[in-house]
């Protein structure tokens, strides 16, 4: 088929600079890339380089994907190995950080427990096979109702998937656990922005309800960069974080208050409460109901609620309204309720009283709608279930995601799939749900692809980062996800797509294919792509329109039914949702709070233990409606009372050597609550009752260093403030 019987729109549309870019565009799309005279004849990328020296390391730009940021890095590669990953300096997301995640990539590229081959059920087992017997059972099984199941997804792979999906008329299932969908929801309602930009440089305080966006939260190596220059020059910038459990943030906070799980919201209203009264905030214009909510939770009433201090909630209001500039951030367990849409609109309601919109939240640029991330979510998760209930799936793919592992057990997921006629796993491991499959489609590893992302977060400036190979595959016989998906868009005789031979010459066309408007750089935008890493684009952002929405009053939950603790299942920075629990080097990186390793561990306040007449190292079992776990206890003063902390990441049935078989999984036991409003899995809204138990005999906690106290030896030396300012303060 020619190029010139492709439609101008039509080939920019496929390129995925279609609505915004072609609208961009005009008519000023380069000589190089028309119809006629942008043909060239484009082979697989597979020749070394010519300039390669022996011992030598040569780097070169690509794009992280341990996590959905989509960090730039720098790989640097000897002899045709990649032996090193940094940061790429040029991109905006990390601007040349790289977090412990991003450097582990190099595990999870050589990891001895990677698929090598395709694999199909026969007898009730997988067995190998070849590419062609694999697409042959995949084009027979695949004329079905279909759905894809994929973690954030975005560049041109989503361009790929979403012509897939709409040749064959399938649904798409982005799903996460570890993300912000209801705080962007809020934003979306509230600001008109569903992802505005965050000034954390910009502020003198942040107030942050669990958003732990040194850690986990969004874009944590971009925020962490920000937040070193919150904490520069003369005023240096303060941190409050109020949560129930101690995350990394928390544990850089100047001030961190324990609040009593789902309680976050009505902590805001009361901070509300007390501009409004003693500061004469105007709440004119906003809500009948809002209004009425912010009177009704006075400090001694949000006392009861929440348990933390008048004086506290006190303090907190004074520094918003003295201090300057301020921000005010709400996180998963702000979200994780059936009224976490209310807690984190009641939260947002103070960065509009504080006047915070314009200045330290601001509108963000976002990317041409083809490119742009599907950012996964839970609701989905439960979508997804659903419909594979109702028997309405003949086909299921699974790519970048592990519903088995995320699902709770109470979603009953394990026993829905297996009305599903035929599942394809895309997949570089073994998880839970390859395992689970009937046909495993290997995929080579983010070091051996191409690609091009967006993340779903941006810091003001527009660009799509290319992900390159590192090196030639290490497995022959695995592919990349473009290559795959390219090769289901021919078996469907999707014609658009026909004239590329690999992934490889599609991108590269689609790069160079970039209307004149929207390249920022301008030049050889392939060329410039891959020296870079990036391409930046032309984006102009509007204005953020701040609007309070209506906000009837947050429900609270009536008694504890025989259930007392609020189970807080935390992501932390390392094993992430799980994903990286077969990486050892992050298994035996020390946790950032409690520095335990290779294991699962429970984090009790300490009167909580007592209570139980349990210590450090002994095992409990922690039982909600839906389950039961046991683990070893962790006693520390970070996590309030009425919490059970878990930390998310083992409990694997599967997913190789170095995670099947260790630790436990939280997400296994959620009760199936919902968010009101959007949908989403309460995360933190589970009950769950506390009991000893006497453990594995043998079995300790292991975690890095000695005691963490000073046993009564005077190792740390203290002094009062106005001592060491007459003395030491001015030298």
């Amino acid at each position: 088929m020619a190029l010139d019987k492709i439609k101008r729109r039509d080939f920019l549309k496929i390129m995925g600079w279609g609505g915004a870019g072609a609208t961009l565009a005009g008519c000023d799309m380069p000589t190089t890339v028309t119809l006629e005279e942008g043909k060239e004849e484009v082979v697989s990328y597979l020749v070394p380089e010519e300039y390669v020296i022996p011992g030598i390391g040569v780097w070169y730009a690509s794009t992280c994907q341990q996590c959905a940021a989509g960090c730039g890095v720098h790989g640097r590669v000897r002899e045709g190995r990649v032996l090193k990953l940094e940061g790429n300096p040029e991109s905006a997301v990390n601007s040349g950080a790289l977090c412990q995640m991003g450097q582990s990539a190099l595990q999870t590229h050589y990891n001895p427990d990677r698929i090598q081959q395709p694999l199909l059920r026969s007898g009730g087992a997988l067995k190998k096979v070849s590419w062609d017997e694999a697409l042959a059972q995949l084009q027979q099984k695949a004329g079905g109702r279909s759905a894809w199941v994929t973690g954030t997804i975005s560049g041109h792979q989503a361009v790929l998937l979403d012509a897939y999906v709409k040749a064959t008329q399938a649904r798409h299932y982005p799903v996460e656990v570890v993300g912000s969908p209801v705080w962007n929801r809020v934003c979306q309602d509230m600001l008109g922005d569903a992802n505005p930009r965050l000034r954390i440089d910009e502020a003198d305080l942040i107030v942050s309800f669990g958003a732990d966006f040194l850690g986990t939260w969004n874009s944590p190596v971009h925020f962490s960069r920000q937040y070193a220059r919150f904490r520069q020059g003369p005023k240096r910038g303060m941190l409050i974080q109020i949560e129930p459990a101690m995350t990394l943030t928390g544990a850089n906070a100047d001030l961190w208050l324990a609040i009593r799980p789902g309680t976050e919201g009505v902590f805001a209203l009361g901070v509300a409460n007390v501009l409004v009264d003693r500061y004469q905030t105007s709440i004119a214009g906003l809500p009948a109901d809002a209004q009425k909510a912010i009177r009704l939770y006075t400090p001694d009433h949000v006392k009861d609620i929440t348990g933390v201090s008048v004086d506290q909630l006190m303090k907190v209001a004074e520094l918003l309204k003295k201090r300057g500039n301020s921000l005010v951030l709400a996180g998963s367990t702000a979200e994780g309720h059936s009224y976490g849409y209310q807690s984190v609109a009641s939260i947002m309601l103070l960065n509009i009283l504080l006047g915070n919109v314009g200045k330290t939240l601001q509108a963000n640029v976002h990317a041409p709608a083809q490119l742009a991330p599907r950012v996964g979510n839970t609701a989905n998760l439960v979508a997804f279930a659903e419909a594979a209930a109702a028997g309405n799936i003949d086909v299921a793919f699974f790519y970048g995601s592990n519903p088995l592992y995320l699902a709770p057990q109470s979603l009953g997921l394990k026993g829905k799939l297996d009305k599903v006629g035929f599942k394809v796993a895309l997949s570089s491991f073994m998880d839970e749900t390859t395992a689970q499959a009937d046909l495993v489609l290997p995929l080579a590893s983010a070091l051996e692809d191409w690609g091009s992302h967006v993340g779903a977060y941006q810091n003001g400036e527009l660009q799509v980062s290319i992900q390159q190979p590192l090196m030639e595959k290490l497995y022959p016989e695995t592919r990349g996800f473009g290559d795959v998906m390219l090769g289901l868009l021919k078996q469907r005789q999707v014609r658009e797509f026909a004239l590329y031979e690999d992934y490889y010459a599609y991108l590269r066309n689609a790069v160079a294919a970039m209307p004149a408007a929207l390249n920022k750089a301008g030049g050889n935008a392939w060329n410039n792509a891959l020296q870079h890493g990036v391409v930046a684009l032309n984006a102009g952002s509007g204005a953020l329109r701040p609007r309070a929405v209506s906000l009837p009053q947050p429900e609270m939950a009536a008694g504890d039914d025989g259930y007392p603790y609020h189970l807080v299942p935390s992501a932390r920075l390392g094993l992430w949702d799980g994903r990286h629990a077969n990486i050892p080097w992050l298994q035996e990186a020390p946790d950032q709070i409690t520095k335990v390793v290779w294991d699962s561990w429970v984090e009790l306040h300490p009167t909580t233990a007592a209570k139980l007449g349990v210590a450090r190292g002994d095992t409990v079992k922690i039982a909600s409606k839906a389950g039961a776990i046991e683990a070893k206890v962790y006693v520390y003063k970070g996590i309030h009372p009425d919490a059970i902390g878990v930390p998310l990441g083992q409990g694997h049935d599967e997913y190789g050597r170095y995670a099947k078989g260790r630790g436990v999984n939280p997400l296994s036991i959620l009760n199936d609550t919902k968010d009101q409003t959007t949908g989403e899995l309460a995360l933190h809204a589970t009950r769950v009752q506390l009991s000893r138990t006497a453990g594995k005999p043998g079995d300790k906690l292991v975690l890095m260093g000695g005691s963490e106290s000073q046993l009564g030896r005077k190792m740390v030396a203290t002094v009062k403030a106005e001592v060491f300012a007459r003395s030491e303060g001015d030298a």
